[in-house]
């Protein structure tokens, strides 16, 4: 694999950095969710917001997707939607008796799933084969999706009336969690500020190619045998904990890697180092664990535990 380049490097900071400047004129709150974002379009992952109703998820979500130049299509997850209102369908001609494929909304970009818990599990089915292969079938057919392709789905994990659970199977298929909270009293007052305000649109930054040149860019990191070892060592850690029923599975491991080169290709640096893989841990491992039934209900026990995991497992480098 070719070596990265110094200014490689350099360009894509740039890129990202011309991101967050368009989406903060959209968006007011904790910035951290956009860094989470761009870890997740960097490594080809697919990204988990959730957080109260209020809070500017979808706003987030839409100003995201704007500036990546992409072909962008909403879809709101409802109970009553079918699999063949996000894959698309074949549909009849009656001049001449052929069918025609009517692709859904899912062969674009950039998708996002609004209020993706729901859906019921047929539907849910459906997305999973997206998210996993690229790709969908129907009436048997297979069709490849665009690439790049990228999910941003927003739930509600509060109410509970009317939602299907994500099964672990797909939460795992997330590569990235992120949390969004209340925003911060100074940001809250600028957003009242700014209401009744037609709000800016932000400008188009990057497109196809580029988003695919950054993914190419932080695949080619370079990542030492010890950085390996480390992160399968987090993973381990949450399997053999007491309080956790299902550890962070190997395609966590697999996420933990992709996230902490993205995370290095933000910082400015064509290598891994555990610093990298400690700040993406809580946003890649957290969500995929289950654990005991009593601290279910507990909004922070998960990024707790990730976070006993690195305070716990040391980084050691082996000798050469």
């Amino acid at each position: 694999m070719q070596a990265l380049q110094v200014n490689e490097i350099e360009a894509a900071r740039e890129r990202l950095d011309g991101v967050r400047r368009e989406v903060s004129r959209v968006y007011i709150g904790d910035f951290s969710a956009v860094d989470v974002m761009l870890l997740a379009l960097l490594a080809r992952g697919h990204v988990l917001l959730e957080g109260v109703p209020g809070v500017a998820k979808t706003t987030l979500v839409k100003a995201f997707a704007l500036t990546l130049g992409c072909s962008v299509r909403r879809v709101q997850f409802t109970p009553d939607l079918l699999p063949a209102d996000i894959t698309g369908t074949y549909v009849l001609n009656p001049r001449d008796g052929s069918f025609s494929l009517r692709a859904g909304p899912i062969f674009a970009n950039v998708v996002l799933a609004d209020e993706i818990n729901r859906a019921p599990a047929k539907t849910q089915s459906a997305l999973l084969e997206a998210m996993q292969e690229r790709q969908v079938t129907i009436e048997g057919d297979r069709f490849e999706l665009p690439d790049p392709f990228f999910v941003l789905a927003t739930q509600n994990p509060i109410d509970l009336e009317g939602t299907y659970p994500l099964p672990e199977a797909q939460i795992d298929r997330f590569l990235v969690r992120v949390q969004m909270g209340y925003p911060a009293e100074k940001d809250e007052v600028a957003m009242l500020r700014a209401h009744g305000v037609a709000p800016p649109s932000p400008f188009v930054v990057l497109n196809p190619a580029d988003a695919l040149q950054l993914q190419s860019i932080a695949a080619r990191v370079h990542v030492e045998d010890d950085v390996f070892a480390y992160a399968v060592a987090l993973s381990q850690y949450t399997r053999q904990h007491p309080r956790v029923v299902l550890g962070a599975s190997p395609r966590a491991s697999l996420g933990l890697l992709r996230a902490a080169k993205a995370h290095a290709v933000i910082g400015g640096r064509g290598f891994v180092t555990p610093d990298d893989v400690r700040a993406v841990a809580p946003h890649v491992l957290a969500h995929r664990l289950i654990l005991v039934p009593e601290l279910e209900g507990d909004p922070r026990a998960r990024t707790s535990l990730v976070e006993e995991a690195i305070t716990k497992v040391s980084y050691r480098r082996v000798a050469r």
